[in-house]
């Protein structure tokens, strides 16, 4: 579990370090520039993926808590909505106009998602670390950045190609699934 809870803390603190610690920051850019600052990010981003996956596959999940079967659809339905809304994160797409930080709000959505459907010890650092993450940072991100300026509003073409981006990732990540956690994403 240690490594799990370094991962998910590495994975973290590296994102945050641009909102809560700007001086670390500038610090590094100005030491090492723009491309030393991002290999330095990238290579600590990596390094906590390991930790991550090595981690989650080397923990023996304790039960917290039994998640009510009922939810499972829910839960799966708000999955879709995490994928959906992630794929928002980089189009210009009419979700935007909704929601400010759509790949925050889409980890944050799957974070809550896999804990309806979870309740064992790992997944609650994974996915409730991931979700905590990503609330902090859409906190964070929108303090740093200050009144929202929306984007205008695309074409429904635009919302067709989301919708489908968001549909093709699904089935892959359904697919790879069980190679990825050892568990299958479909019920039954």
């Amino acid at each position: 579990m240690t490594y799990l809870i370094l991962g998910v803390a590495l994975f973290a603190g590296v994102h945050l370090v641009p909102s809560l610690a700007g001086g670390i920051k500038s610090a590094i850019w100005e030491r090492l520039g723009e491309g030393g600052y991002k290999g330095i990010f990238s290579l600590l981003l990596v390094g906590a993926f390991a930790l991550m996956i090595y981690g989650w596959r080397n923990t023996i999940p304790q039960g917290i808590y039994a998640p009510p079967e009922a939810l499972r659809l829910p839960a799966l339905a708000l999955m879709c909505l995490a994928f959906l809304v992630m794929g928002a994160s980089t189009r210009n797409s009419r979700i935007r106009l909704f929601i400010r930080h759509p790949q925050l709000t889409g980890v944050a959505l799957w974070g809550v998602a896999h804990l309806l459907l979870n309740g064992d010890s790992r997944s609650l650092v994974l996915f409730g670390g991931l979700a905590l993450w990503a609330a902090i940072e859409i906190v964070t991100i929108s303090r740093r950045e200050g009144v929202w300026i929306k984007e205008a509003a695309p074409g429904w073409g635009a919302e067709v190609v989301t919708l489908l981006i968001a549909v093709v990732t699904i089935a892959v990540l359904v697919f790879a699934h069980p190679w990825l956690s050892g568990v299958s994403a479909l019920p039954g």
